[in-house]
């Protein structure tokens, strides 16, 4: 089910409905939003439910015999079978497909011949989000940094609709306290809620689907018949694409859970402006940046030890975090680019702070410099992430030695889009966070005219129907 459908619509006014009026009555609201989040998920495939209610009983078997184990080798033990099942889950169901044809590929050139199946299991939409947000729990149960939860709470925690299917990964110690207490609908900011559903809204609809058809779908799907500045363009343009449609459906997903008196974390803040690329994981998909560093590259060692083990600790935490994306070469090349980039700014800034200088050059035109170089290097990666294949993508990347062509799909309207797109993101907080206070200070009236007008927009600006979010594939 699409956020922006009309069977979302009527499915969220029930939802609505069914939380402020079982708010006071515990167990049946979180029956309720269950069987809710069931449903919504399930509108893909029935058969998607019983893989989230796997994953459920996975982790809360696996966190409950890490509690009851009383010496640390068994608790060790409960962990890592946990974590296997969770990932065998995973495992299976995304890159199954992937790894049999790869070694396919393999045997046949050695003259072995086909010894595994050749099978393509059909990929159960967001089961990274909630496996990430499964294994986050097993794992902070083990590290005694969050209490074992109720079955129910812990099936509510995973499948909460608002977060299921794109995100943000919420963790235990953030969601499952709310989960536990009562909601006060008085206290609910109403305004700020529907602010980012349209503006999340107006992102997806609009601005994203624009770029996509006008620039970005051509482009790739014909690399050789574009011309140097589409193919620029088409890399820029994928980069406002992806970001409008990402950090529009969180913008939703945490205005709907706002409507429902559900806090989510930050998951984008002005991830174009970085400066560098560990700046950019910063700000860009924030709940999985902080996921990777926690239960990936710390347990790895972190930057701690040598430099070569730092950067092959960066390595691997971002080749498995393009892995994380897709099973495609494209999406580990993608994570390679990030971490061979990332290993390079950390050796810099490493041998800039040994010289007694700061760990990033200062200064208006070095800081706009890293900037631009910085947003080129993301560019460069997008490419292997949109493309359907290596060839794909080389091809893409080939055209940027087309010079001399036409170049149509090039308008003026497209790079208004673009520029104001990353315009936008140098906008201070405090600027957007006065105008979201002067609408919220409005009368009720006046914001539902509002927000009328801005689906009227929205409606007349965007397509006929809307394609899915980018991020609901993985």
């Amino acid at each position: 089910m699409l956020f922006p459908t009309f069977d979302f619509a009527i499915f969220f006014a029930v939802a609505f409905t069914a939380n402020w009026l079982l708010n006071p009555y515990p167990g049946p609201w979180k029956l309720a939003m269950l069987a809710l989040s069931y449903f919504f998920y399930g509108w893909w495939d029935w058969r998607f439910i019983l893989l989230l209610i796997a994953s459920t009983v996975i982790a809360h078997v696996g966190a409950l015999a890490v509690t009851r184990t009383t010496t640390e080798r068994s608790r060790k033990v409960a962990l890592l079978l946990a974590c296997a099942g969770l990932l065998g889950l995973l495992g299976y169901f995304k890159y199954y497909g992937f790894l049999a044809v790869n070694l396919d590929n393999v045997l046949r050139g050695v003259g072995l011949g086909n010894l595994a199946p050749l099978l393509q299991p059909t990929l159960p939409v967001a089961i990274s989000f909630f496996t990430f947000m499964a294994l986050s729990y097993v794992i902070d149960v083990y590290r005694r940094q969050l209490t074992l939860a109720r079955p129910m709470d812990l099936a509510v925690y995973l499948a909460f609709f608002p977060h299921l299917v794109a995100g943000p990964i919420v963790r235990g110690g953030e969601l499952l306290p709310q989960i536990r207490r009562r909601r006060d609908p008085a206290a609910i900011d109403y305004s700020s809620a529907m602010w980012m559903i349209m503006g999340g809204l107006f992102k997806k609809v609009v601005v994203s689907s624009y770029v996509s058809s006008a620039i970005v779908d051509p482009v790739f799907a014909a690399p050789g018949l574009h011309s140097a500045p589409e193919a620029i363009f088409a890399a820029w343009g994928y980069a406002v694409q992806i970001y409008c449609d990402f950090s529009g459906y969180t913008d939703i997903a945490i205005g709907i859970a706002m409507l429902l008196g559900f806090r989510f974390p930050v998951n984008f803040d002005a991830p174009y402006t970085a400066r560098d690329l560990q700046d950019f994981w910063r700000r860009w998909h924030i709940t999985l940046s902080r996921w990777l560093r926690d239960y990936l590259y710390i347990p790895l060692g972190g930057n701690r030890g040598s430099e070569w083990q730092a950067a092959r600790n960066i390595m691997i935490t971002m080749v498995l975090g393009g892995l994380w994306h897709g099973a495609n070469w494209t999406f580990i090349i993608w994570g390679a680019l990030h971490g061979v980039g990332q290993v390079f700014g950390h050796l810099r800034r490493k041998r800039r702070v040994s010289l007694g200088l700061p760990a990033v050059a200062d200064g208006r035109g070095r800081i706009w410099w890293q900037r631009f170089w910085t947003f080129q290097y993301v560019c460069l990666g997008w490419v292997f992430f949109r493309a359907t294949s290596f060839s794909n993508a080389m091809a893409v990347l080939g055209r940027l030695f087309a010079w001399g062509q036409a170049s149509p799909l090039i308008t003026p309207l497209l790079v208004f889009t673009i520029v104001a797109v990353l315009a936008a993101q140098y906008i201070p907080r405090t600027w957007t966070d006065r105008v979201q206070d002067q609408f919220s200070q409005q009368r009720p009236v006046l914001q539902a005219v509002g927000i009328g007008l801005a689906l009227l927009v929205i409606t007349t600006l965007g397509p006929t129907g809307v394609a899915p979010f980018i991020y609901y594939r993985f």
